[in-house]
């Protein structure tokens, strides 16, 4: 039996060899005749791109700028304080809205009418403002009633009827309040002023104008300050009430 299997074996070895052989000798001669070899030949592509591998990039990511502080702007939706010195006397621009107000049929005929104001400025300290949210309330106690051309006046009749003895007008441009805004509006002074000849006792509307001018003062920490931008001392009053009894007369 082991005999047998021993010859069986030598059999088999002795048929891989042997095709091995073969296997290697046909391989040698197809490589040495290439015209033996199978017809169909695959034919280079034509107008194509290489195929040499294209390694991916890493994309490119844009860098956003940070702004600088100095470079923010701020919203404008603030109200903005012009807090230069006006070049143009206040006087000045109270006498054209006296004169827008009322106009004389003939400018030739009427007779030139001599007026002047007494004037009150309230000053907040540097750096600080009136709040429109807290003026408001303040100006309706006092008897203030807000009128179309955009100030606060003072009527003879506290519910805002008859002549207006005096009026509360923003102390920088553009001199007017917006009703609408009070919430958002700040400045940093007010002024009050009253045209002389007045309609009715002047002294009394002067009073009734100084008085007003101290409670938003004392309301607000502010100071007062005369027509000339000046602390307004004892003897300033005096002549402002002098100034009214001159036109009383």
């Amino acid at each position: 039996m082991a005999e047998e299997l021993r010859l069986v074996l030598i059999v088999i070895s002795v048929l891989v060899i042997g095709g091995l052989l073969v296997h290697g000798l046909w391989s040698v001669r197809k490589k040495d005749n290439p015209e033996a070899a199978p017809a169909e030949r695959v034919e280079p592509m034509q107008d194509t791109p290489s195929h040499t591998p294209i390694e991916p990039k890493e994309p490119v990511i844009a860098q956003r700028d940070e702004p600088q502080f100095g470079e923010l702007n701020f919203d404008s939706n603030e109200p903005q304080i012009d807090t230069s010195t006006a070049q143009t006397p206040i006087e000045d621009d109270l006498q054209v809205v006296q004169e827008d107000e009322v106009q004389p049929e003939s400018e030739e005929d009427a007779p030139a009418e001599v007026s002047d104001f007494v004037i009150v400025h309230i000053q907040m300290p540097e750096g600080l403002t009136m709040q429109g949210s807290k003026l408001l309330p303040a100006v309706n106690t006092l008897g203030f009633k807000y009128s179309e051309e955009g100030f606060f006046n003072r009527h003879i009749d506290p519910a805002g009827q008859g002549p207006v003895l005096f009026r509360l007008v923003n102390m920088y441009n553009p001199g007017t309040f917006d009703i609408d805004n009070m919430e958002q509006f700040s400045t940093a002074g007010v002024s009050l002023f009253m045209t002389l000849p007045c309609e009715g006792d002047g002294l009394a509307a002067f009073n009734m104008l100084h008085s007003a001018a101290k409670k938003i003062a004392d309301e607000f920490g502010a100071q007062l300050l005369d027509a000339e931008r000046e602390e307004m001392t004892v003897e300033r009053v005096r002549q402002y009430v002098e100034q009214v009894r001159a036109f009383s007369a």
